[in-house]
């Protein structure tokens, strides 16, 4: 008689309990949860709202980090290194998750060697820059078969004739020549060089 007292006081417990318990809780037992991101996006697509729905595929990328592949599995992009990664399921596991990481390491040591051997070639580029700016050019020699006229048979070119006012075009003949003047009285003459 016990056990039967026992049985009909758990039977009203588990009938008061369902009656209790919310609608929502209640329909919610024969619903599927979705099993991936294509599935759950899939339900928020039939959301009533844009507002809704664009809610619904944010909880979306929350809860699955990983897209189903067209001939199966799952691939996650890790958005840090630009790259996918093929997983078992909707999610990485640790061990995925781990050699994500360590890929990471390795794609962040990568660009910092990258980025170390730019440096350097900037350097190297800047220094041939300013070694070739201070590099003293060596000036054209006179060609050894030319001979220069003695200053006796130099003839000063004509004036034009139709210059009827100073100007520069006009006068250009006679600067010239007090130009060579000037450099001829202050460099030393060829046949000076050899007595010294």
């Amino acid at each position: 008689m016990i056990a039967s007292r026992s049985s009909v006081v758990l039977i009203a417990v588990f009938i008061g309990s369902s009656v209790v318990a919310p609608l929502s809780a209640q329909a919610q037992w024969w619903w599927r949860a979705p099993a991936d991101f294509e599935d759950c996006a899939d339900n928020a697509e039939k959301a009533s709202s844009k507002e809704e729905k664009k809610s619904q595929l944010s909880q979306c990328n929350s809860k699955f980090a990983g897209r189903r592949k067209p001939g199966g599995g799952y691939t996650y992009f890790d958005f840090m290194q630009n790259r996918s990664f093929d997983i078992a399921g909707p999610n990485p596991t640790a061990a995925e998750q781990k050699k994500i990481d360590e890929q990471y390491t390795v794609f962040l040591d990568q660009e910092r060697q990258s980025r170390m051997a730019a440096e350097v070639t900037l350097k190297q580029q800047v220094l041939q820059q300013v070694s070739l700016r201070n590099e003293k050019v060596p000036l054209p020699t006179q060609a050894p078969n030319k001979r220069q006229p003695p200053p006796s048979e130099i003839r000063p070119r004509p004036k034009p004739a139709n210059c009827a006012q100073p100007s520069f075009s006009c006068d250009w003949p006679r600067l010239s020549e007090g130009i060579k003047g000037l450099q001829k009285m202050f460099s030393p003459s060829p046949a000076k060089e050899k007595r010294s």
